[in-house]
């Protein structure tokens, strides 16, 4: 789906795939059918964007073979689905029986997450519309905090001074401008913005940004407006933002409540779970539902729990949502003079491990559910103000508009559109 700012923005908003299990090339394009489609007819789009999620040996495979890339846009643009993001934060294996820590490994000190993000760097290159602007990949913030050292965060910063020179590689290869985009979680070296202007001070602001999941967010209790202008007023670009929503529960103590929550302690994902500070002190937290409700939390006050529910309906109750957050990060984005990004992914991937009265019933009532998320999300952006657009017509044949006569319609396309915030 498309939209365009009054300012003239062209604002890309995507589903992202890391909600599907295949981690090979075969199985990520049989998604494309068995779920991506069927969720592009729901919403009744003609092209819907997808926030694709490359595992590592995936993302080597494309990366080495551009043969291969040029097959995956293909089959992209003959089913209505476009790509202009991909999710670099998972590694692989995001849906093993138990995942928990397992995602912020390899971390930013190693070679094997700068190795990782610069072939999807190159993948999505090649996989870009002819007419969007620009690509993003996102990416862990750092590392999980324990255990960090100097010498690891002097790494980081090192990997990073490679990672910009790499994206400028791309951008000179191909014609087409990626950046990566950080973004911050709770439990990691960059929890909230604030953390995260302060490790990613010396970075290449024009290649490396942050991604502002809003889930996150709220568990972090941080508020949108004051969140965004302190990334731009440290000069770090606002590069993506993932549309999500947290858990939150008003009074952890009631045993009600507790019992509910008690259904969304699972095995498989991390579920951080912040608690109000007092009088406006320091937050609580434990690094996941389960040794909260152990007794690691008080529960004096209200939680946020880091597990992605569904954007378009609220929990049961005693239960809510953050979706209050959402609203104010989308306002705050979109809802001025110029837009502050330009790319939009919804990202709940906790489907198949929500309370089983909540889950969907098999792939088509997934796709269902996917779709009304794009919808929720699309009224959300129609009330900011922005309209929907349409893409140019495509020739399957050689993946170039049909107005184009040869090659690749890159440069006049892209730099049309307008750089956010401009």
């Amino acid at each position: 789906m498309r939209f365009r700012h009054a300012d003239g923005t062209a604002v890309h908003l995507s589903y992202c795939t890391n909600v599907h299990p295949a981690e090979t090339l075969d199985g990520i394009t049989a998604q494309l059918s068995a779920y991506a489609e069927p969720v592009r007819r729901a919403t009744g789009a003609p092209v819907i964007g997808l926030g694709l999620w490359l595992p590592v040996d995936a993302a080597s495979a494309l990366a080495a073979d551009p043969a291969a890339v040029t097959r995956l846009r293909r089959e992209l643009t003959v089913r209505g689905l476009e790509t202009v993001t991909l999710n670099g934060f998972p590694y692989k294996g995001f849906h093993a029986p138990v995942v928990k820590r397992a995602v912020y490994y390899p971390d930013w000190s190693e070679p094997a997450r700068l190795d990782y993000t610069l072939n999807l760097a190159r993948v999505l290159a090649g996989l870009l519309p002819d007419d969007a602007a620009r690509g993003s990949v996102s990416t862990l913030p750092l590392a999980w905090r324990t255990a960090w050292s100097r010498t690891q965060a002097a790494a980081a910063m090192r990997q990073f001074d490679a990672l910009a020179a790499g994206l400028r590689r791309v951008e000179a290869e191909t014609g087409r401008t990626i950046r990566v985009a950080v973004e911050p979680e709770p439990g990691c070296v960059a929890e909230t913005t604030e953390q995260a202007v302060e490790v990613l001070g010396n970075v290449d602001h024009e290649r490396i940004g942050l991604c502002l999941d809003t889930c996150h967010l709220a568990v972090a209790h941080e508020d949108p407006d004051t969140a965004v202008a302190r990334l731009l007023t440290a000069g770090l670009q606002v590069v993506k933002v993932q549309a999500s929503s947290a858990l939150e529960a008003a009074d952890p103590n009631d045993p009600r409540v507790r019992e509910a929550l008690a259904a969304f302690a699972e095995p498989r994902f991390l579920h951080q779970t912040r608690e109000a500070a007092p009088n406006g002190g320091e937050l609580l937290g434990s690094d996941d539902l389960g040794p909260a409700l152990a007794g690691a939390l008080p529960g004096e006050a209200p939680w946020r729990i880091h597990y992605h529910v569904p954007l378009h309906e609220e929990p049961a109750p005693p239960l809510a949502s953050t979706s209050p957050v959402l609203r104010d990060t989308l306002r705050t984005l979109f809802g001025g003079a110029h837009a502050v990004t330009d790319h939009i992914e919804v990202e709940t991937y906790t489907w198949s491990v929500l309370p089983e009265e909540g889950r969907p019933v098999g792939g088509a009532g997934l796709a269902r559910g996917i779709a009304a998320e794009l919808d929720w999300t699309a009224r959300e952006l129609t009330a900011l103000g922005l309209r929907t657009t349409t893409p140019a017509p495509t020739d399957t044949r050689t993946d170039t508009p049909t107005a184009t006569a040869t090659g690749r319609a890159t440069s006049a396309a892209a730099t049309a559109q307008k750089e956010p915030g401009s």
